[in-house]
C-alpha cells in the first residue's frame, strides 16, 4: 500500500493546479480550430522540459511529479498535433 506524508499532498496540489491550467488553451484551440496565437518554440521547449521531468520524477520515485508530467505532456503534445494540423489546414486553404 502507497503511505503518503503532508508533502506529497502538496506535490499532488501543485501537480492538479499546474495540469489543469493548460485545458482552457487545448479547449480554446480545438474549438476555435486555430493556434495562431501559441507559439511553437514555447511549445517544444516546455514539453522537452516535461520530459525531463517524467525522467526526474522516475529516477526519485515521485509519484505526484509523474503522474502531473505526464497528463500535462499529453495536454500540450496536443495542443502541438493541433497547432501544426491547423497551421498546415491553412497553407492548403
Amino acid at each position: 500500500m502507497i503511505h503518503f506524508n503532508y508533502i506529497d499532498w502538496f506535490g499532488f496540489s501543485a501537480a492538479l493546479l499546474t495540469t489543469i491550467a493548460f485545458l482552457p488553451q487545448l479547449y480554446k484551440t480545438w474549438k476555435t480550430k486555430s493556434a495562431d496565437d501559441v507559439s511553437l518554440i514555447m511549445l517544444i521547449l516546455f514539453i522537452t522540459g516535461l520530459v525531463c521531468w517524467i525522467i526526474y520524477g522516475l529516477k526519485i520515485n515521485s509519484i505526484p511529479i509523474v503522474i502531473a508530467n505526464v497528463i500535462t505532456f499529453i495536454f500540450n503534445f496536443s495542443i502541438l498535433i493541433l497547432k501544426i494540423t491547423y497551421s498546415e489546414n491553412k497553407k492548403i486553404k
